[in-house]
């Protein structure tokens, strides 16, 4: 994979066309939540909704030549293993309803064979994916109050319902825990690393830091270790107390973690038993720890728009590089 800190021009033109839609989608994110209430239901026993119901025609539109591929993964413990997760550029982790956690796997240097298992979209999601240029997001379905912020989204949704030729049903875990997507069915190629257009630098690490053999994020009912392997040069990842390995038996192992301190609130949408849906505020700024090269570095984070990726700065306010290859981001309630 090649260097990508020669790509900001490229992003600075795709972030000044993404913020001509910002303030309309702003404007649709706060109609759809006041419509939504505190008492709506679904998420998860709403994963199937809006598939195939022919919502807007751009749905069923091609996605763009330069589309990043994210898709929403299921994560408890009847979605393990998982497909293609070590093929991903950056995979996110959120929490999600009942203190448990959730991925989106961001894909554009190369496509594996299958992705899964896909589950359904977030409010969070949709702020999340706005820093990309039209992005591609693979995904079971959502509840039914949040699939009008999807609409309104500058994004290619694609549910079963929408590329059902993408899809399929595997035979070893149960439902709603073995659906799988065909990203080569989705978008003809990836794209390559110019559409990544998250901020993030690679190099050389900066001075300091301190060493670090492993480190422990932990959600009210997940958690995620990242232990460094100086063998491979990356952390290796485990979930739950579980080694995190595909369904190829590749150990999922990224070469830079950060654990980004954010605000985590209540959203307007709550699942079928009335538990809130937790939303995760990307836009802002804050304190990070950037894992890489068997150490951490204190950092800071900036995101000053949805339509922008995140600075990542060191405690000097220079610029921090991140080690080359595959990236975890993983958001933590701030409660400094």
């Amino acid at each position: 994979m090649c260097l990508r800190e020669n790509s900001a021009p490229v992003a600075a033109l795709r972030r000044a066309r993404r913020r001509a839609a910002t303030g309309a989608l702003l404007a649709a994110v706060v109609a759809g939540t006041l419509l939504a209430g505190c008492t709506s239901t679904g998420t998860d026993s709403d994963d199937e909704r809006g598939q195939g119901d022919g919502r807007r025609d751009e749905r069923t539109s091609a996605p763009p030549t330069g589309s990043v591929l994210a898709v929403k993964i299921d994560n408890v413990s009847a979605a393990r293993p998982q497909t293609g997760l070590d093929a991903a550029d950056i995979v996110y982790a959120e929490q999600v309803e009942g203190g448990l956690s959730r991925l989106m796997a961001v894909y554009a240097t190369r496509f594996p064979e299958a992705v899964g298992p896909v589950r359904s979209a977030r409010e969070t999601d949709l702020e999340l994916l706005r820093q990309f240029d039209e992005p591609t997001l693979a995904f079971s379905g959502a509840q039914s109050k949040l699939l009008p912020l999807i609409d309104r989204a500058p994004l290619h949704a694609k549910t079963p319902g929408d590329a059902d030729a993408a899809y399929f049903r595997g035979d070893e875990k149960p439902a709603p825990h073995n659906l799988y997507v065909r990203p080569g069915k989705l978008i003809d190629s990836p794209p390559g690393a110019d559409a990544l257009t998250t901020g993030f630098r690679y190099g050389p690490a900066p001075s300091g830091g301190t060493p670090e053999d492993s480190r422990t994020v932990r959600y009210p009912a997940a958690r995620f270790t990242f232990t460094w392997s100086d063998d491979s040069r990356s952390w290796q990842v485990a979930m739950d107390g579980r080694a995190t390995v595909t369904t190829d038996d590749v150990r999922v192992a990224p070469a830079t973690v950060v654990v980004q301190y954010v605000t985590v609130r209540a959203s307007q949408f709550r699942d079928f038993l009335g538990n809130n849906t937790p939303y995760t505020q990307t836009v802002g700024s804050g304190r990070a720890e950037v894992l890489r090269d068997g150490r951490v570095f204190d950092a800071g984070w900036e995101r000053k728009t949805a339509a922008d990726g995140t600075d990542f700065t060191t405690t000097d306010g220079e610029p921090m590089n991140f080690a080359e290859g595959q990236v975890w981001v993983v958001y933590a309630a701030d409660r400094s």
